[in-house]
């Protein structure tokens, strides 16, 4: 039975990594594994009560971040507060906006960003209650158009 997910993000530069997330949303620094060359072998960061694990690249054993793979072929929905300020705290500290906030026919105002170390974060804020059938009744419509 699984108990937990836990993403593990790796990066090239694992040390300013967890600078941007606490500075960009605000993330807690719980853990952090160093090597004797100053890599950081593991690191753990809580967003809000979710865990996120990462570390430097060691291409020596085949960990590598999305940058040596030309892209990132993930993204992490961050569920927010406020959307807007939280995306305009993220390209202060640094991230890409891929796409700027919006309201989604799912509920949600959402915005993509892509923070210096190549990972894709969609960035939500609920603002109404969608059932399934309505849901299933817009993503046809903008299939559609």
């Amino acid at each position: 039975m699984i108990q937990d997910v836990f993403p593990y993000l790796r990066m090239r530069n694992a040390g300013a990594a967890i600078e941007f997330y606490t500075t960009a949303f605000g993330a807690v620094e719980e853990f952090r594994l160093m090597d004797p060359g100053g890599r950081i072998g593991h690191a753990e960061l809580k967003f809000g009560t979710f865990t996120v694990m990462l570390s430097d690249e060691y291409p020596e054993y085949g960990i590598q971040g999305p940058e040596a793979f030309g892209g990132c072929g993930t993204s992490i929905h961050l569920h927010v507060d406020d959307v807007d300020s939280m995306t305009q705290r993220a390209v202060s500290a640094g991230a890409k906006i891929v796409m700027e906030p919006k309201d989604q026919f799912y509920g949600e105002r959402t915005s993509k960003i892509l923070d210096p170390f190549g990972h894709e974060w969609l960035l939500g804020s609920h603002i109404e209650d969608v059932s399934r059938e309505e849901m299933q009744r817009r993503f046809d419509e903008l299939m559609a158009e």
